[in-house]
């Protein structure tokens, strides 16, 4: 199993410190990993953006730190809007198509993708059958640049294991596999050692943080007591210590067959706030759990 982290991690977004795509390759590198996972938007690497000059540069950065770059991380969202006379779903295709020769330029080979939010245009079946076809056309078009598609298990359409699993088959490109998730499980309650087993032969790449719930409340004057409101607050925290059992999700995904790329990712905001120490503390916490737990 390789061991990579994710960009976005050092993007400024949730209050972070912020580092550009080749002084974030510096930092992965010093904190001892071999791998990384980019970020296909603002400020890291979108495909709107990007030159060759700047290709040329990451390229440069990677081979001086001696780390690669696995992954490309992409943002979609194929339920499209209300008004049905903007193509966003074809604009998305195109946006992945534009990661997936990225990708192949820097030398990864999977560029992670979502499906879609609920709808309040669509019913469930048109829904899942526009984010079907359009996952189809993208796997095509990626298959041209020799790119697999991970569709990541964080978005409402195919969240459940069983209903992702029944998406893959729907889709049936070779090049479309997945990307698992022990968080989106753990929060809706399914079995992570059972549901990773299952997913595993499919998987490709998981992206993993660790989170703590915190239990909310409202006041009632009128009661004189608190109404508990759902769901819950999750908030990150160091690898290891939330309520995720990573224990048993690798366990699931090892004996599924699993040998691919986990990364691990700063995506909201994290306890002890947003600086450079902290984000490097972090990430640095996951290679020592990964090491001395799983390899």
């Amino acid at each position: 199993m390789k061991l990579g982290l994710f960009s976005v991690s050092y993007a400024g977004f949730w209050g972070q410190h912020k580092l550009n795509v080749n002084d974030f390759i510096a930092q992965a590198a010093r904190t001892g990993y071999h791998s990384v996972m980019l970020m296909g938007k603002r400020p890291h690497l979108a495909p709107l953006d990007v030159t060759e000059e700047q290709i040329e540069s990451i390229k440069g950065a990677l081979a001086e730190h001696q780390i690669n770059c696995a992954i490309i991380g992409g943002y979609t969202d194929f339920a499209g809007s209300s008004a049905t006379e903007v193509p966003l779903v074809e604009l998305q295709i195109q946006y992945v198509q534009q990661l997936a020769q990225i990708a192949r330029q820097l030398g990864a080979s999977t560029v992670r993708i979502f499906t879609a939010y609920d709808s309040p245009r669509l019913s469930p079946h048109a829904l899942w059958g526009q984010v079907v076809s359009a996952l189809q056309e993208c796997c095509d078009r990626a298959a041209e640049h020799e790119i697999t598609l991970a569709v990541q298990n964080h978005h409402d359409v195919g969240v459940h294991s069983d209903a992702l699993l029944e998406l893959l088959h729907d889709i049936d490109r070779p090049n479309c596999k997945l990307g698992f998730d022990a968080w989106s499980p753990a929060l809706r309650g399914e079995n992570l050692y059972e549901a990773a087993r299952k997913m595993a032969p499919y998987t490709a790449i998981t992206t993993n943080a660790d989170y703590i719930r915190l239990p909310r409340y409202s006041y009632q004057p009128d009661l004189i007591n608190y109404q508990q409101l759902e769901p819950d607050l999750v908030r990150a925290v160091k690898f290891g210590t939330g309520f995720i059992d990573y224990s048993a999700f690798f366990h699931g995904l090892k004996e599924g067959g699993f040998n691919g790329i986990a990364t691990y990712e700063m995506c909201s905001p994290i306890r002890g706030g947003g600086s450079l120490d902290n984000l490097n503390a972090y990430a640095a916490e996951y290679l020592t759990w990964m090491k001395t737990h799983l390899l």
